[in-house]
């Protein structure tokens, strides 16, 4: 394997907002038996490409891999080479871990003049954005420049191609009501960590007693944010986006 092989899965992974994990030795002394600059990139799934070693240095360290895909931290791990270790030529290394590519996912419902605003900011701040739009003239990469997906697809049809999990967002701001209730309901079907509607009070007023009144529970309700945003008095839809994706980063911040 050439570095050139492991640096082109990295791209991927990115592209694909797949997290993974860096293994990199960044000291040695004595006999080792990977020297400083050896790379070994390690999968979510637990997977490696590439080599730091062999032995407890390479377990140890696609363990601390995973354990830094789980809470972003980094880590450094030092190693003498003893037979326990699986060497018995008596030197050391020392294992700098990164992890790297946890871009959270934001499905953005509405490829519209706020939609197309939310989503080239929040692919800048770091969120891997998919877009939803049935407009065929709105669904196209020129239109949609920060989108990593684009599924141009009625709403009800669109979450056959969506996973949406704990860590993922929603913002809802598709052309008409009918669409962003459409969006609302499949994401509550959906394990979504946030799912933003945007919209007046008078618009959660209708969307919310409509779902009591098709037998969503009051733990559900609760669970859609409306209007979506900090308040901050935007008005265009660049300062809406502003507060849109403000508010997202905000929540990801949380500990």
């Amino acid at each position: 394997m050439t570095d050139l092989e492991l640096y082109e899965e990295m791209a991927r992974l990115a592209r694909q907002g797949e997290p993974f994990a860096l293994a990199t030795v960044v000291a040695h002394s004595g006999s080792s038996p990977r020297k400083s600059g050896a790379k070994m990139l390690v999968r979510n799934d637990g997977t490696v490409l590439g080599s730091v070693g062999g032995g407890r240095v390479e377990l140890e360290s696609v363990q601390a891999a995973l354990s830094a895909l789980g809470d972003g931290g980094q880590r450094t791990l030092p190693f003498v080479l003893t037979e326990e270790q699986g060497f018995a030529c008596g030197g050391s290394m020392t294992v700098f871990i990164d992890p790297q590519g946890r871009r959270p996912l934001l499905v953005m419902f509405g490829a519209g003049h706020v939609g197309r605003a939310v989503t080239l900011l929040a692919h800048t701040c770091g969120f891997r954005v998919i877009v939803v739009d049935e407009r065929p003239d709105c669904s196209t990469r020129a239109m949609l420049p920060g989108a990593d997906d684009i599924v141009c697809a009625p709403v009800r049809d669109a979450f056959g191609q969506l996973t949406l999990n704990r860590e993922s967002f929603a913002v809802i701001a598709t052309p008409g009501h009918l669409h962003d209730f459409d969006a609302v309901r499949g994401c509550l079907a959906t394990e979504a960590g946030f799912i933003g509607l945007l919209g007046s009070r008078r618009k959660r007023e209708t969307l919310l007693a409509l779902l009591e009144r098709e037998g969503f529970g009051e733990e559900q309700r609760r669970r859609i944010v409306t209007p979506v945003g900090l308040d901050i008095g935007a008005q265009t839809p660049e300062e809406i986006a502003v507060s849109i994706v403000g508010q997202l980063i905000q929540l990801r911040k949380k500990p």
